[in-house]
């Protein structure tokens, strides 16, 4: 892999942010919209990003979820790589298990071809689905050895990237096109160039993988929140240098919606919650109206789980988010914020990561 990969990693901060900060984005759907409505969010999202300093911005794969349209992140990312010029694009992430290696090789190279410099390939063991669903996408009822597999599938995926099949493997005459970009140092000097390959945990098993292999870890602390701290010590710990890192580098996920009120911001935050009960109780559906919300009689089971949910949701003022994802950040040392906002509207959404970039003093477009 080219030498400036580090460079793609480690992102600049903005403003006054502790650390870099970047958009995970699960295009959503909400109730009375369409996916090509939430589509359209996403590029607006991604332009709005890119215009006021945001480091990357990922989508991630999800299936069989109504309120979800990003079952197709290659597909997903070849239409925003279209519409920014700067911002880097990535998976977070493809679900490997999922497809086979050289499908994901050949995507991702497309992609690189398509945007030189801008594109990282962030990879999960996890189906992002149900498993009746993920048996669908697999072909196969055996869902636990996809999830077993998954370090012979990234050493596959990794040699296909580069082209790098030992003599004698049965895949050696096998080539993904497009396969690594030639880049061109500042001195002159070409070296293939291929996409950088993140890891995606919410537990141990890709933390420990993750630093082994010297690879920057992504752990999803919004849905996953309790072990946040103990996967990022264990990465940490298990790192070994490599020729993409020389020290960890880790990211994490987290759930922030900022309102022009606290009010307002809660409203929408009680909407997204109630989305993830009627998920979690196997009835999904489009992310409701806070209107809904708010008429919905909750059973006490399922405020228990909204109270839970919503105390991991950093929302509020912009002020309010900013001291939340800064005290955050001091909290788990990492070295990036990915923020999802989570709501009915775009506009929401949109209004959310701009209050954020202005509490940041992020640069303004011209």
């Amino acid at each position: 892999m080219a030498a400036d990969a580090v460079e793609e990693i480690r992102g600049t901060t903005q403003g006054t942010a502790p650390v870099p900060l970047s958009v995970l984005d699960l295009v959503t759907v909400g109730a009375g919209r369409t996916a090509g409505d939430a589509l359209r969010t996403s590029v607006e999202i991604a332009r709005l990003a890119e215009a006021r300093g945001f480091h990357r911005y990922w989508v991630a794969e999800h299936h069989s979820m109504p309120g979800v349209a990003s079952s197709s992140p290659a597909v997903i990312l070849a239409y925003l790589a279209a519409h920014t010029d700067r911002i880097r694009l990535g998976s977070g992430g493809v679900m490997l298990p999922n497809h086979a290696p050289l499908v994901i090789a050949e995507q991702f190279g497309t992609l690189e071809a398509m945007a030189p410099g801008r594109i990282d390939l962030g990879l999960g063991r996890a189906p992002g689905t149900d498993g009746a669903t993920a048996a669908a996408l697999r072909r196969t009822d055996r869902l636990h050895e996809g999830a077993d597999d998954f370090p012979q599938q990234l050493v596959e995926l990794t040699r296909f990237l580069d082209d790098e099949f030992p003599d004698g493997h049965p895949y050696r005459r096998i080539h993904a096109v497009p396969g690594p970009v030639q880049a061109t140092s500042p001195g002159g000097v070409q070296s293939p160039h291929r996409p950088p390959i993140w890891l995606l945990g919410s537990s141990g098993f890709s933390a420990r993988l993750a630093g082994a292999l010297g690879l920057p870890f992504a752990f999803a602390h919004h849905f996953s929140a309790q072990n946040t701290i103990p996967a990022l010590d264990l990465y940490r710990e298990s790192f070994r240098p490599s020729e993409v890192l020389d020290e960890p580098y880790a990211l994490i996920g987290v759930s922030a919606l900022a309102a022009d009120e606290a009010r307002e911001a809660r409203r929408q935050v009680l909407a997204a919650a109630l989305n993830m009960v009627r998920l979690r109780t196997g009835r999904p559906g489009l992310v409701p109206t806070p209107e809904e919300a708010e008429s919905y009689d909750f059973s006490p089971m399922e405020r228990e789980f909204v109270d839970s949910w919503n105390a991991n949701v950093i929302h509020g003022t912009a002020d309010e988010v900013r001291t939340g994802l800064d005290d955050l950040h001091k909290r788990t040392g990492a070295d990036e914020l990915m923020i999802t906002a989570n709501a009915h509207s775009g506009e929401v959404r949109l209004r959310s990561y701009e209050l954020i970039a202005d509490a940041y003093g992020f640069a303004t477009p011209a």
